[in-house]
């Protein structure tokens, strides 16, 4: 319905111009009352409008198809010229047998059939109109493609993020396990409250890292959980501290956007080190600007930088994804690894993914 009322628009916007132009062109060569010019202006563009018609959809729904499919091949263009020639011939019919005589009254030689002069005039007023469809057709087509590739780019996108937040490390995972283990098989008191971290954990990371925000705080909470199932592992061998200055804990965050950095910590500083280590988490949110850092020992000869640390390229690719306004830098010192990160919270990349 919608097609068709744009096709209406279209012929009703075309009869419009067209009709203006018949008008002004009448009153340069005869002198009849306004109203019977603006009257005989209707009757010889309707009239003419058959051929055009014809032409114009032959070329859009049959030619034009054909052509797109099959190529412009030879016999194609035949019977788009043949279709030119027929619209011709017959708006020339209707010009000299109806238009002329009947509306007009005219008797000299332009109303012949074969008046020369005539042809190229029909063919202008007829390659106009359908020039006209064909150019609007194929700007409507080509902005449905642009569509239809943008939203298979941002499918791609999401599809891509999805993946990057739902990767856990296995081996987090196993160790937590085996930690509960233990102290499952000491009747430990932590043994609840552990199962009960890492259950929140992972349904977090199920259900929760599917939306498209979370707030500051229930990012926070998530990174508490964490540190805790961690620091199970290495007790009074790694000092930890985590600072927090958040001015409102309602902000909204992409979710799972700050555990990477916390997760890498662990695995290449704290279990890589033979001695006592730490680490140093600092997190503030003041005026939609978050600053987050991340400080934590590591051997001397450990290599430790972003190229070859997935899990940071991993966090570097989702701020690219969500944010437009961001900065993250890495220091690797000799026995100090460090990550800085910056985020303007309410520089969300909206055109980015769908669901923003």
């Amino acid at each position: 319905m919608r097609r068709v009322l744009l096709h209406i628009a279209f012929w009703v916007a075309y009869l419009v111009q067209d009709i203006l132009l018949i008008f002004l062109v009448n009153t340069t060569r005869m002198n009849p009352t306004m109203q019977n010019n603006l009257f005989f202006s209707i009757e010889h563009a309707l009239l003419l409008l058959l051929p055009k018609l014809i032409f114009t959809y032959f070329i859009l729904y049959i030619a034009l198809e054909k052509i797109i499919d099959e190529g412009f091949g030879r016999k194609w263009s035949l019977y788009s010229a043949a279709a030119l020639v027929f619209s011709i011939l017959l708006y020339r019919a209707i010009l000299v047998t109806v238009v002329d005589p009947y509306i007009y009254g005219f008797e000299d030689e332009s109303a012949h059939f074969f008046y020369l002069l005539g042809f190229p005039v029909a063919l202008m007023d007829i390659g106009f109109v359908s020039g006209a469809a064909i150019a609007i057709k194929q700007v409507r087509q080509q902005l449905t493609r642009t569509k239809i590739q943008q939203l298979l780019i941002q499918e791609k996108l999401e599809t891509e993020l999805k993946y990057l937040r739902n990767q856990i490390n296995p081996h987090f995972l196993f160790n937590t396990l085996n930690n509960i283990y233990g102290l499952a098989r000491k009747r430990s008191d932590e043994t609840p409250d552990a199962i009960m971290k890492l259950s929140k954990l992972l349904r977090f990371m199920l259900y929760d890292s599917a939306k498209p925000f979370i707030t500051i705080g229930e990012e926070a909470r998530l990174l508490e959980d964490y540190i805790d199932l961690e620091k199970m592992r290495y007790g009074s061998k790694l000092t930890l501290r985590f600072l927090k200055n958040i001015k409102d804990e309602k902000e909204k965050i992409s979710p799972l956007l700050l555990l990477p950095f916390v997760e890498n910590a662990f695995k290449h500083g704290a279990s890589d080190s033979r001695y006592a280590s730490f680490i140093d988490l600092e997190l503030s949110l003041k005026n939609g600007i978050l600053k987050f850092m991340v400080k934590n020992t590591k051997e001397n000869n450990v290599s430790h930088c972003e190229n070859t640390n997935i899990g940071l390229q991993n966090v570097r690719r989702q701020l690219e994804l969500l944010y437009k306004e961001y900065d993250m830098e890495v220091i690797n010192e000799k026995s100090v690894f460090i990550v800085l990160l910056k985020i303007n919270l309410e520089s969300y990349a909206k055109n980015n993914l769908p669901y923003s």
